[in-house]
This record gives C-alpha cells, structure tokens and sequence, in this order.
C-alpha cells in the first residue's frame, strides 16, 4: 500500500526532535533544522545518507526489521514509536492491496460482561480498537454519564474528549489525556489502514476539532497504559482514580479499563457517593449495564 506520506512525516517529525546534543555530536554552524541533519541521522543508523534520505521519503519496500530498528535507535525512538514504524514497514511491503472495509464491531463475550457486572464498586467498561464502550457497569456509565449523555459522543471517548464542551473541566489533565489519545488513533491507523471507520473518526475529528488537527499534525504516537486520572465529576467533584487497561485475549481489538481508588481516601468515598447517586439517576436503554 502506497503510505508514503505518512512515513515521509512520522520519520522527519522524529529527527527533527533529537538535538545534535543529545546523541553525543558537536552542534557547530549554521544549522537550518531543529534537530539532526540527514547524514547525521544516517551515521547514527549506520546507513549510507542516499539510503537514509529514499527511507525518510517514505520508500520503505525492501527495508529490512534490522535497518527499521538502527533508525529507531538512532532517532531515540521509544517502543511505541518503534512498534509504528514497523507497522508502517510491513504496511509498505504488503501486497496485494486491499480496498478499504468497514470492520464490524466485534462482540462482547457474556463471560466478560459477567467479569465486568462483578465489579460493582469499580467503574469499568469494554471498548474497541476505535474506544468505543461497547459495555460498562452502572458505576462506569456513572462515570461518565456526560459522555453518554452527549448524542455527539456516540459513547466515544476520545470524540468525549475532543467534541464535548464539558471535556476540559472532566480532565483535569486534559492535554496529556488528548494527546495520549491522538498518539493511540496514529498507532491504530498505522495497524488497520483499511478501516474505514477509523478513518472516517479521525476524519470527523480532524474537521471539527482544531486542537485535534494541531495534535494529530504533530506525528506523535502513543498508547494507554495504566496509570492515573484526576476527574472533576459534576456530581461527586474530584476524583484521583487508578485505571489498569487490559488486551482481552481471544477478542479482537477489544480492551477493558477498571478505574479504582486508595483504600481510605477521599477518591474511595467519591466512587462510594457517585455508587448511591447511580442507583437512582443514571438510566441507559434497557438497563444500566448495555451494550451500546
């Protein structure tokens, strides 16, 4: 598949990034990039700089795993980045080509519903490789009752993030979560560029978000992993809650989230209010726990 374009400015994105200092070499002259010349970069790589200048141009047919990863390195790239180029690589080199598909929604296994229903005092839901929640318990649909109450979120997080009015005062950490997210939509569209449900999302949001635009010009990858989120609820106020994500294995693309709190804080007796306020005032069709 031709994705020329996208490796031109994913691989000069990085080297534009790593200061001659950083790799250990005299930063001396008129140096009109921000970051390492060319014959620098392919020095580090151990690459002639013809070769380094046909692969940054986005010709990776031919490109062995080895030379992938001596670029890697050379432009400090970390696992996640490393990961994408490959899949950029092995995009390159696939053939035949395939015409663009729309991937259905895979469905949640009853056994992982159970597992998630069994969580009462966790929040916790099941979302696709796009995040979309597919499932959640009564307390996750608490958590984020403006998101599924907001018709242009489509149960979306990261359309949450980007389109709701709410989403800024939600995320108290608002930039690293927005572009964590962008980072992980980059990563996907780099595994499945035949989806065209991907593609249409970041379509959507590239057109009616400009700070999505402006984060998704930038190249960057990254994914979700475990960790920390401090929320500002509109009910129960802020919340510092961990979050552990989790692949599931036999289900293509799906992933499950719990959100929990330290024993004893003041997170646990928020989860413990929101919990009661559930129990009356979140609705969702059919029951609080759906498939959406």
């Amino acid at each position: 598949m031709e994705n020329r374009p996208e490796v031109r400015d994913f691989l000069m994105s990085r080297r534009n990034r790593v200061t001659p200092e950083q790799v250990g070499l005299p930063a001396f002259g008129n140096r009109r990039v921000p970051g390492l010349r060319r014959n620098e970069a392919a020095a580090l790589a151990g690459v002639s700089v013809e070769y380094y200048t046909r692969v940054e141009r986005g010709n990776l047919q031919g490109v062995s795993d080895s030379v992938l990863d001596a670029i890697a390195l050379a432009l400090r790239m970390d696992e996640t980045e490393r990961a994408h180029l490959h899949d950029l690589g092995r995009l390159a080199n696939a053939s035949p080509v395939r015409a663009p598909r729309r991937i259905a929604k895979p469905t949640v296994p009853a056994a992982v519903k159970r597992v998630v229903d069994g969580m009462p005092a966790l929040p916790a839901f099941i979302q696709n490789n796009l995040f979309d929640v597919l499932y959640t318990n009564p307390l996750g649909r608490a958590l984020f009752s403006e998101m599924f109450q907001d018709p242009t979120c489509h149960d979306n997080t990261v359309r949450f993030v980007f389109l709701s009015p709410v989403a800024r005062r939600f995320y108290l950490d608002w930039d690293r979560i927005a572009r964590t997210a962008v980072g992980s939509l980059r990563v996907e569209a780099g595994r499945n560029p035949y989806d065209t449900a991907l593609s249409n999302l970041i379509g959507e949001l590239s057109t009616r978000s400009d700070a999505f635009r402006v984060m998704w010009g930038a190249n960057d990858v990254g994914r979700f992993s475990d960790g920390t989120k401090r929320i500002n609820h509109p009910v129960v106020g802020e919340l510092q809650l961990e979050h552990s994500a989790m692949t599931l294995p036999g289900a293509a693309g799906l992933s499950m989230t719990v959100y929990s709190a330290a024993p004893g804080s003041t997170t646990e007796d928020g989860l413990a209010l929101l919990s009661s306020w559930a129990a009356t005032n979140v609705t969702a069709p059919a029951a609080a726990s759906t498939e959406t």
